[in-house]
C-alpha cells in the first residue's frame, strides 16, 4: 500500500528514494555505488533520529495513526504460535473490530485479544476502522472468562479511535458493555498485560486495557478523547487539535511520568511502521519480562496489584 509521507517525514522519504534509485542502478549496470549508498544510509539514520526524537504531541498522533503500523494480527503472526481465533459473543454476532483467541507465547498457552484496523478501504469497512461495537467487547469478555477458567495469561493489544458511537451500538448497550468489561477485568486472578500499540482512544481502549502491566509503544497515544474531539468541545473548533494534543498529555512519555502506564517499548528508528519485525521483537521481549514477573505472584496478589494500580491513578486537590 502506497502511503503519503507525513508532513515532517519529507526529507526522510527523499533520502530513501535516492537510496532505492542507486540500488536499482547498481543492479542494472553493475556499477558500484556502495560508498554513495552507505553515505546516504548514514544521512538517513541522522535524519530519522533528528525527526523522531523531537516529535511534538500532535506529530505523535499522526505516527500513532500511521496506516502502515503493525496491527494485532501482525503481532500475533510475529510473536505467537498456534493461534486459534474465536468468534462471536453468543448474544448477537461476531465483531471483526476485535480479534480474540488462544495461542502460545514461548511455548506457554495464553489468550490474545486486540483491536484490528484494515489496510485498505475494503478491510477498514469490514473492521469498522478498529471501532468495536458492544458485541466486540462482549466477545473480549467471553475470552477473558475463558482465560480465567483455564488459568491462562491474557495479552491485549489496544489500537482504536474509540468505541463505535453508532445508533445501533448504543441501542445494544455500548456503555454497559464497556462498564461490564471494566468490572470483570478488575476481578481477574490471572496475569494480564496490555500493550497500547497505536491509538488508545477513550473507553473503547480501556475496555480491554486494565492490565496488571500497561505498556506503550514509544510513538503510540492514550487519552480520554481524540485531540479533534477535545478541541471541538473546548474551543468549538477542531482546528485547535494541536493545542488539545498538548493539553491531553497523551504521549507515552507523559503517561509514564504520570504513572498511568508502566513501561515504554522502544520503536525502531523512524517508527514501527518502518520495521514490523523489529517492533514485534521489542514487544516480545517486553511481554516476556513482565509476564515472568507477574507469574511469580499468587492469584490473590494479581487481583490486589491490579486494584492498587488503578486506585492510585489521578490526583486531586481539596
Amino acid at each position: 500500500m502506497t502511503v503519503q509521507p507525513l508532513e515532517f517525514e519529507t526529507q526522510i522519504y527523499e533520502i530513501e528514494k535516492k537510496i532505492d534509485e542507486l540500488k536499482n542502478l547498481s543492479g542494472i549496470s553493475g556499477d558500484d555505488f556502495k560508498q554513495e549508498i552507505e553515505s546516504l544510509e548514514k544521512k538517513l539514520a541522522r535524519a530519522k533520529a533528528a525527526v523522531y526524537k523531537n516529535l511534538d504531541p500532535a506529530q505523535k498522533v499522526l505516527v500513532a495513526r500511521h496506516p502502515n503500523r503493525p496491527y494485532t494480527l501482525d503481532y500475533i503472526k510475529l510473536i505467537f504460535t498456534d493461534f486459534c481465533e474465536l468468534h462471536g459473543d453468543r448474544l448477537f454476532r461476531d465483531d471483526p473490530a476485535i480479534v480474540a483467541g488462544v495461542a502460545k507465547f514461548e511455548g506457554e498457552p495464553v489468550v490474545v485479544v486486540g483491536h484490528q484496523k484494515g489496510r485498505n478501504t475494503k478491510e477498514n469497512i469490514y473492521r469498522n476502522f478498529g471501532m468495536a461495537n458492544p458485541e466486540g467487547y462482549r466477545k473480549a469478555l467471553r475470552i477473558f472468562h475463558l482465560a480465567e477458567k483455564f488459568k491462562r495469561p491474557i495479552i491485549t493489544f489496544v489500537d482504536t479511535p474509540g468505541a463505535y458511537p453508532g445508533i445501533g451500538a448504543e441501542e445494544r448497550g455500548q456503555a454497559e458493555a464497556i462498564a461490564r468489561n471494566l468490572f470483570e477485568m478488575a476481578g481477574l486472578t490471572v496475569p494480564m498485560i496490555t500493550i497500547i500499540s497505536g491509538e488508545g482512544g477513550s473507553g473503547g481502549a480501556l475496555a480491554i486495557a486494565m492490565g496488571n502491566k500497561v505498556l506503550m509503544l514509544e510513538h503510540s497515544i492514550y487519552a480520554v478523547i481524540s485531540p479533534e474531539g477535545c478541541a471541538s468541545i473546548l474551543w468549538k473548533d477542531a482546528t485547535y487539535s494541536k493545542k488539545a494534543a498538548e493539553a491531553l498529555k497523551l504521549t507515552a512519555q507523559d503517561l509514564l511520568s504520570l504513572k498511568i502506564i508502566d513501561e515504554i517499548i522502544p520503536e525502531p528508528l523512524g517508527g514501527s511502521h518502518r520495521d514490523h519485525v523489529q517492533t514485534a521483537s521489542n514487544v516480545r521481549k517486553a511481554i516476556f519480562k513482565n509476564l515472568k514477573e507477574l507469574k511469580s505472584m499468587s492469584p490473590e496478589r494479581l487481583f490486589e496489584q491490579r486494584y492498587e494500580k488503578f486506585r492510585k491513578m489521578g490526583v486531586f486537590a481539596e
